[in-house]
């Protein structure tokens, strides 16, 4: 399973008090303050792990704790601090304060690591109090309490390539096809209910990571079906597949499904608009399918890639042209679009 979005309380520990003590020995009756001080509370950090791909692992645990910190003793002994609690998460989470809406921290590579709640201070023992004038104090300061914060979390997934496309328009069997995922697919809509990614290799050295993303209907850039759920991922990806079904079976006219698919990339944000694209028709498996491909290049203006990844037939040129476009310079890729 896939989760993108979570909400959990953070809270650290709490500084242990200081002590009040007096030294008592046998040759020493009336020593003077020995109390230690309390140990600090421990904090909780958020560390982008690269061996999570969901935030589903955290969801079944609704408030993370550090440690609190032990009180002092006597004899000038400090209390042990509490240990601090490390939750990884996922690379690319976003993490949002819950009660103010603001975006604390994008955990967009691995190793990131986020002090989220800070631990409270130990409290002071009564030999830190003790003076000239006053020799003999007997009392200390508590602990103070660590940080809490209720926070949101969400997910944008890393993929070098996103693949998207109305319902049914052959992104898993694609994503199957070039890759070791092993998505759903079946012959009805909304087969993927959450993105799925897959590593497709090119060569002994060059790879690509794509997304297989849940399919988009008209009015996604306003949240209809899985919205903007489904379209912050595609933010991450440096190029779009624009999977279309040019097969006698389709569900929508190629052309049509190509401006659906536009124009609700262009409603969602300009910049996502202007994405480097590729065009691609799938499941030209028959005659009618390749001319149907043709209208739709004919219609778009630019360049169609055929491929049927049931026959594995313009695969591997395709997964090449979209790894040129990932790895070309930033200039050059800047103006890309279908």
């Amino acid at each position: 399973m896939f989760k993108d979005e979570l909400e959990i309380d953070v809270r650290a520990g709490r500084g242990g008090n200081g002590a009040v003590s007096m030294r008592r020995e046998k040759s020493v009756p009336l020593g003077g303050p020995d109390g230690g001080d309390g140990g600090d509370g421990g904090s909780v950090f958020l560390l982008a792990s690269p061996q999570l791909n969901s935030l589903l692992p955290l969801a079944g645990r609704h408030l993370y704790a550090a440690e609190d910190g032990r009180p002092g003793a006597g004899q000038l002994c400090t209390g042990r601090g509490g240990a601090d609690l490390v939750v990884e998460v996922p690379v690319g989470t976003q993490v949002y304060d819950r009660q103010w809406g603001n975006l604390l921290r994008d955990l967009a590579r691995a190793g990131m690591r986020l002090e989220i709640a800070r631990g409270g201070r130990g409290g002071l023992g009564n030999a830190r109090f003790a003076t000239a004038v006053r020799q003999t104090p007997r009392f200390a300061t508590d602990g103070t309490s660590g940080e809490a914060r209720s926070l949101r979390l969400e997910l944008k997934l890393f993929a070098e390539a996103g693949l998207l496309g109305l319902p049914n328009a052959g992104k898993s069997t694609f994503l199957a096809a070039v890759t070791a995922a092993t998505p759903k697919i079946a012959d009805y809509p909304f087969t993927t209910l959450a993105p799925q990614v897959g590593i497709a290799r090119l060569s002994d050295t060059d790879t690509l990571v794509l997304a297989d993303l849940p399919g988009l209907i008209e009015g996604a850039a306003e949240g209809h079906g899985l919205g903007h759920r489904f379209l912050r991922h595609v933010e991450r990806c440096r190029v779009l597949l624009h999977l279309v079904d040019v097969s006698d079976a389709a569900l929508e006219e190629p052309d049509r499904a190509r401006r659906v698919i536009e124009g609700e990339l262009a409603g969602y944000s300009a910049e996502l608009a202007c994405r480097p694209r590729l065009l691609v028709a799938t499941k030209c498996e028959s005659p009618t399918a390749q001319a149907r491909a043709d209208a739709l290049e004919r219609a778009a203006g630019v360049e169609v890639w055929r491929v049927s990844s049931v026959e594995r037939r313009g695969l591997e040129p395709l997964l090449r042209a979209a790894w040129n476009v990932v790895h070309a310079p930033a200039s050059a890729t800047a103006a890309g679009g279908a």
